[in-house]
């Protein structure tokens, strides 16, 4: 089975960019959270991007928004972005097929969304001036091409050098996600609004830990081959 991965430094190092995408973005928002202080942020009610609200403190989509460090959380979601596509084309290779072909669409989709999401505030203002859409395409952009990203990962996961384990795991996490999905939608549309903060995650959380295993798993397995010792055919070619 051929492997939809390049090999050398660049896919080394391309699977070190997509895996510290997300923990850069987890970093920020843990961060801006703690700075969140009046009233306290709450993970499970609070809009994850609320964090990413700057200014003075206002209300939007049914919230109070008082996030002191807005421009941290904005900053990791457009690195976190940024990091996944260059990532993303420096691992795999489209030459190989519809597969790679197909990660690395999902992954530009993915990361030009998360990136809308930290340009365009969803904000009242925004709301008002229309830039709202941007945000909102951004957002589920994401949430869908992210989760879809982790699932076409998972079942190509022989071809890029993930375990069983692993594979099924990436599988798994872009299922969840996309259940999750409509659950959180509804949640928003019906005006409900239980616990918006807890649904939203439960959508974009998978995505991450899908990145950092996917990130993790190649760099690891690149690193494997890189000191693997040559067989005398490899001596005899690299001669």
């Amino acid at each position: 089975m051929n492997p939809i991965v390049r090999s050398g430094a660049a896919a080394r190092a391309g699977a070190l960019l997509i895996l510290l995408g997300p923990l850069v973005s987890w970093i920020a928002e843990f961060v801006t959270a703690a700075a969140w202080q009046d009233p306290p942020y709450s993970p499970l009610y609070n809009w994850v991007s609320h964090l990413g609200l700057t200014g003075p403190p206002q209300t939007a989509f049914g919230q109070v928004a008082n996030s002191p460090l807005g421009a941290v959380m904005d900053t990791g979601w457009v690195v976190y972005g940024v990091l996944l596509i260059v990532g993303a084309f420096l691992v795999f290779d489209p030459r190989q097929g519809v597969r790679p072909t197909a990660i690395v669409t999902l992954a530009v989709l993915a990361g030009t969304g998360v990136s809308l999401v930290g340009i365009f505030q969803g904000s009242h203002a925004n709301v008002d001036n229309g830039l709202i859409a941007f945000h909102t395409l951004g957002a589920q952009g994401v949430m869908l091409a992210g989760n879809l990203m982790a699932i076409v990962v998972g079942s190509s996961g022989a071809r890029i050098g993930l375990s069983r384990g692993r594979s099924l795991a990436s599988v798994a996490l872009g299922t969840a996600g996309l259940l999750a999905f409509p659950l959180f939608m509804a949640d928003v549309f019906t005006g409900w609004m239980w616990n918006v903060g807890m649904f939203e995650r439960a959508v974009i959380y998978p995505i991450m830990i899908g990145h950092a295993l996917l990130g993790s798993s190649v760099a690891a397995a690149r690193r494997r081959h890189a000191e693997r010792p040559l067989t005398p055919l490899d001596t005899r070619l690299a001669s």
